[in-house]
């Protein structure tokens, strides 16, 4: 486990190591104590990842088209 705290991880950074704790929970060779402290870590990543996920679902935003067909302008994405 990285000793990076989990509200400093970007996206990126934070899935690889869930998939690494995942990994070793999956494995199943590692001790009650250790697979308590690692549970715990993968639900801080995932709270993490979906938080950056619905940040960056916030920042999308749909290009407008005029008459024409050209871009003029954005808008938000519904429902966010």
């Amino acid at each position: 486990m990285s000793d990076t705290p989990v509200e400093e991880m970007n996206f990126e950074t934070a899935m690889a190591e869930l998939e690494k704790v995942l990994g070793q929970l999956e494995n199943g060779n590692v001790a009650l104590d250790e697979s308590i402290a690692l549970y715990e870590r993968g639900a801080k990543l995932k709270a993490r990842c979906e938080t950056k996920l619905k940040e960056a679902e916030e920042k999308v935003a749909a290009i407008t088209l005029d008459g024409d067909g050209n871009p003029n302008g954005l808008k938000p994405v519904d429902g966010l």
